[in-house]
């Protein structure tokens, strides 16, 4: 009897293992034999020796879509097409108005003729809420690439839009530096983001990242966080983290640090005598905080660095300052804009058309408010031409315009 029931006991085993068997056939999944935490912990680990003898793996080749897609945009254009991305100027440029307040057929026909990357707006624009957005929707609609839509929103004295309500009123970005509190610093650019971006507007020439070390400076003055480097560092990186959250493409400015000056690049020449260290230690250290926060454009100011350069070349003019330093030292490879080419830093000493080419060539990607549209083109072209600018540093810009623009979803 006892060996009956041992023998029907080796069935029932026999036949649940055989069991087990046929479903491992079928599935193929096995438990983890590590905890959730326990995996993490593995992949973050830091690498052995042994674990570095594995047989190397291929790289990824899978394409970033964005870069994909400003490629095909930057293979179908044309080089005057190019050229037009390039530059970023007033309605008036375009239209021939006096004071373009609209976007009608006049504006039509000058993108047609013109078909640029990006318009400013000034407040002389805008008339009211309902006016500035429906200029702005209906000079989008006239576009084969899409375009920067940019204000100098600063707060303070400087603000385009707050006069019509589209943005609350601000104090002077001194005052919120010397109150100290980062946090309503994001708030309050967050909110003005949004705002800006409500009305069609999708690039804000701020903040400013200046750190005004010249107690004299008043084309600055109470328009940079501080006269401390480490607190405008805080504040800039907090107000381009709002903007950004806002979406809107934030743009630090005046590379490579205007607070120093005395004169008003506006009106003539305005020079800094900082040296390399000292713009490295103080003046640069708000810059770094802005780019590495995320900011999408950096503004070349037009003042003169000649314990940088040498010479009073303006900065943004300047391989030096641009390509070496601002892209080489501080590695920002977003898009460079310059400061607007009409003031007098850049009319006083430069023809319209080789302030143009000077800044291309300098590694600018963009010119801001070039004195006059059809000349700006006309030298891009003949420098193309001559060989002086080639067309690899042309589409080097152009991606990065386009890559820009399919990232905050303009294109």
């Amino acid at each position: 009897m006892m060996k009956r029931k041992k023998y029907r006991i080796l069935v029932v085993l026999l036949a649940l293992c055989i069991t087990f068997a046929s479903c491992a056939s079928v599935q193929p999944f096995t438990e983890p034999t590590q905890s959730a935490e326990e995996v993490v912990s593995a992949d973050t680990a830091a690498p052995t020796a042994e674990s570095m003898e594995t047989e190397p793996t291929e790289p990824s080749t899978a394409e970033d879509p964005a870069e994909k897609r400003a490629g095909e945009l930057l293979a179908g254009m044309s080089t005057y097409e190019k050229f037009c991305q390039l530059l970023f100027v007033t309605p008036e440029s375009l239209s021939g108005a006096e004071t373009a307040t609209i976007a009608g057929d006049m504006t039509r026909e000058g993108l047609e003729k013109y078909p640029v990357g990006g318009i400013i707006y000034f407040g002389k624009n805008v008339v009211s809420a309902e006016q500035i957005t429906a200029m702005i929707a209906a000079t989008q609609e006239m576009t084969k690439i899409p375009l920067f839509f940019g204000v100098d929103e600063e707060g303070g004295r400087v603000s385009r839009l707050s006069g019509v309500g589209l943005t609350q009123k601000l104090s002077p970005m001194a005052d919120y530096g010397a109150a100290g509190d980062r946090q309503a610093v994001y708030d309050i650019h967050l909110q003005l983001g949004s705002d800006i971006r409500t009305a069609g507007f999708n690039v804000d020439f701020a903040p400013v990242a200046d750190v005004v070390t010249n107690p004299d400076n008043t084309v600055i003055g109470d328009r940079a966080f501080s006269s401390s480097a480490s607190i405008a560092s805080v504040m800039v990186a907090s107000a381009v983290h709002g903007l950004e959250d806002g979406g809107v493409i934030s743009c630090l400015k005046h590379f490579p640090g205007h607070g120093s000056t005395s004169a008003d690049s506006h009106l003539g020449m305005s020079v800094t005598n900082r040296t390399l260290e000292q713009l490295t230690d103080e003046e640069w250290l708000p810059f770094k905080a802005g780019i590495e926060a995320g900011a999408g454009m950096v503004m070349v100011a037009h003042i003169s660095a000649p314990e940088i350069t040498g010479d009073n070349t303006p900065c943004d003019l300047s391989p030096r300052i641009v390509n070496e330093l601002l892209r080489g030292q501080l590695g920002f490879d977003g898009v460079v804009i310059t400061d607007a080419q009409n003031m007098g830093a850049i009319t006083d000493y430069y023809s319209v058309g080789e302030a143009a080419v000077l800044a291309i060539e300098a590694g600018c990607d963009i010119v801001l408010m070039p004195g006059d549209l059809q000349e700006a083109l006309d030298a891009l072209q003949e420098a193309a031409d001559s060989g002086r600018l080639s067309m690899q540093r042309i589409d080097e810009s152009v991606l990065r315009i386009l890559r820009l623009k399919i990232k905050y979803g303009i294109i």
